[in-house]
């Protein structure tokens, strides 16, 4: 018996082109593919600066691996004026253009959102830049770590003692690329729905998102004259909160946000008694006195082993959980249940581990069915199959430096 053909993907049928490099743009693509949509991913014929960044394995990018899967690749040289030519062409038919390039390229290049628009009126622009299209730093090169600086994050990350610290991972970009991802579908949503047909453009910068989840620290300082400063594991909202090491020397990160679980936690160390102080009964209160909650907490927590620790908690419904290396993540039994990782076939590298599509849909689930294609794996697939070129006119153009 043959087996069943997979659900269908709620974004099948929509047309994508990622001409962004690095992280913001490219993963908002990956994420619209990942649910069906054709993303075609523009490179210069040189490829992608991410075929060559970070980790790799027999001269595979394993970033690539991963930011590429489910897309298909052409090369398109966009600074030459052949190359602006095949991009609207290329543009005419499609849903949605993200691009990452410093603001003002695309128009000197003449491929502006006006001249797009009149290409294709309906089309969904996403910029993504460090700073955004306006204002004093729009024309300033942009990339994650200056938006990780820029939006307040590294100033309030890190020890009271210790330099502003800077994630070792795209968390900016990341961000981003999850807010660029909604705002598309926004636009398509309202394209379909109220906005007659009409495109649009959505002005990402890869700050902004970042700023946003910081918390009211803008209300706190304006309304309290507070600035946030760092505070190491702790929050200056809530305690207990923070990371407290094992008998066995794994360390665990406890949150007791909740009056309730704030509770629960003084009843498994056995200070009950905390329970009657008027200062526990709220947050501001425990914050006072987190450093003599945290004292508690690790004295009882060291004197157990993790396998204990986690039971305790469990019994008692409180909140702790290990943290995980990535090494453990790759053995936890919920990541498995999950499917949080999936396994795909690599032409070259066989069975890769990666993870897995987000979120999960219930009726039409996205899923991975390839990873990153080789450099210009498909020019031919669009360039004359799909856009109608002549076999000697895309060798001309690889000639020319155009693809």
């Amino acid at each position: 018996m043959s087996e069943p053909a997979p659900p269908p993907r709620p974004l099948e049928g929509l047309k994508v082109v990622d001409a962004a490099t690095l992280f913001a743009g490219p993963v908002i693509a990956t994420m619209m593919a990942d649910f069906g949509a054709d993303v075609i991913k523009v490179e210069h014929p040189r490829g992608d600066n991410l075929r060559t960044l970070g980790w790799s394995k027999d001269g595979v990018s394993l970033w690539w691996a991963l930011i590429g899967r489910n897309k298909r690749a052409v090369t398109l040289n966009l600074s030459h004026p052949e190359g602006q030519e095949l991009a609207k062409r290329l543009l005419k038919d499609v849903d949605v253009f993200i691009e990452g390039f410093r603001p003002g390229t695309l128009e000197r290049w003449n491929l502006g959102p006006d001249v797009l628009h009149e290409v294709n009126p309906g089309l969904v622009i996403v910029r993504t830049s460090g700073f955004g299209q306006t204002g004093p730093y729009s024309t300033l090169p942009g990339f994650g770590t200056l938006a990780e600086s820029i939006s307040g994050y590294a100033y309030i990350n890190g020890w009271p003692d210790g330099p502003p610290t800077l994630p070792p991972f795209a968390l900016a970009d990341g961000v981003a690329s999850l807010t660029g991802t909604f705002a598309a579908m926004f636009a398509l949503w309202w394209r379909e729905h109220a906005g007659q047909g009409k495109g649009q453009v959505i002005d990402l910068a890869i700050y902004e998102p970042l700023f946003w989840i910081l918390g009211p620290q803008a209300l706190v300082y304006e309304q309290l004259g507070i600035v946030q400063e760092r505070t190491g594991n702790a929050a200056p909202f809530t305690a207990p909160r923070n990371a407290y090491r094992s008998k066995d020397g794994r360390w665990l990160g406890l949150s007791a946000s909740a009056q309730s679980i704030a509770e629960r936690v003084m009843q498994i160390v056995g200070r009950e008694d905390l329970i009657e102080e008027p200062w526990f009964r709220d947050h501001a209160g425990r914050v006072e006195h987190a450093d003599e909650l945290d004292a508690i907490i690790q004295d009882w927590v060291g004197r157990h082993t993790t396998e204990e620790v986690l039971a305790a908690f469990a019994e008692h419904h409180a909140a702790i959980a290990p943290v995980n290396s990535i090494a453990d993540i790759l053995e936890d039994p919920h990541y498995r249940a999950r499917e949080t990782l999936t396994t795909v076939e690599h032409p070259k590298l066989g069975p890769i581990t990666m993870q897995n599509v987000i979120p999960t849909l219930s009726e039409t689930p996205g899923r991975v069915e390839h990873p990153g294609p080789e450099l210009g794996e498909h020019n031919r697939a669009v360039y004359v199959e799909e856009l109608g070129l002549s076999e000697e006119e895309l060798q001309r153009l690889e000639t020319d430096g155009v693809i």
